[in-house]
């Protein structure tokens, strides 16, 4: 299991592997949170949010990731894999800033497809 202060060094390490025009407007940058965050939709407490994109209020753009919920699903991953998982959950969440300046939805609509095959699982 990798310590919060481990998985802090990953996520520097990938942002600052990034092209710097992916973090235009995204003011409050990317932040770990210690916490684990699960999915509101959840229905058999297997459904953990790793990251989000938050894109409005007080702290502006930013994108927030969740140490806690990393360790809850991969934390008896090896660090090499843990980072590639860190990093997939880093671009995604770029990818949903990028739509957000764009005015697209491209990919809150497969994520919601992908929630809604989830909770199929679950109707009687």
């Amino acid at each position: 299991m990798i310590t919060i202060d481990e998985m802090e060094t990953m996520i520097e390490e990938i942002v600052e592997s990034l092209p710097e025009e992916l973090f235009d407007r995204l003011n409050g940058g990317v932040i770990l949170l210690p916490e684990e965050k699960e999915n509101k939709n959840s229905k058999n407490n297997d459904l953990f949010i790793l990251g989000e994109y938050h894109s409005g209020g007080v702290m502006g753009r930013y994108i927030a990731i969740y140490y806690g919920s990393f360790m809850r699903l991969y934390g008896n991953l090896k660090n090499k894999k843990i980072r590639k998982k860190i990093e997939h959950t880093i671009k995604h969440e770029f990818t949903h800033h990028l739509e957000s300046l764009a005015g697209e939805k491209d990919l809150e609509i497969e994520d919601a497809r992908k929630m809604k095959k989830y909770l199929s699982k679950y109707k009687k």
